[in-house]
Order: structure tokens, then sequence, then C-alpha cells
């Protein structure tokens, strides 16, 4: 944990303070998708029209 730590620029007096919850925000990996673009957003506009006119 503390390589983890200091391949993240933790200084070793900052890691041990560091709570559990705080440790695994550090760590935590997201796999959520990034957010649409608006070159994606056009194209499902155009592919999906909502038939109103708008």
């Amino acid at each position: 944990m503390l390589r983890i730590g200091a391949a993240l620029g933790v200084q070793p007096e900052a890691f041990w303070r560091l709570s559990l919850a705080e440790w695994r925000m550090l760590t935590e990996t997201t796999t959520a998708a990034a957010p649409m673009g608006r070159c994606e957003f056009e194209r499902l506009m155009a592919a999906w029209p909502d038939g109103d006119g708008t």
C-alpha cells in the first residue's frame, strides 16, 4: 500500500493519516463511461429525431 501511495505522490506522513475511506477514494478505479461529446450527441439526434421538428 505504501508503494502505491508513493507512486501516487502521497508523502509518507500524509499516507499514515489517510482514513480507509480516503484510501479507497484515492485508489478507486472508475469504470464509468466518459461523458458524451457534442459530435456523438448530434449523431444520436440525427439518427433518432424527436419527430416534433425542434
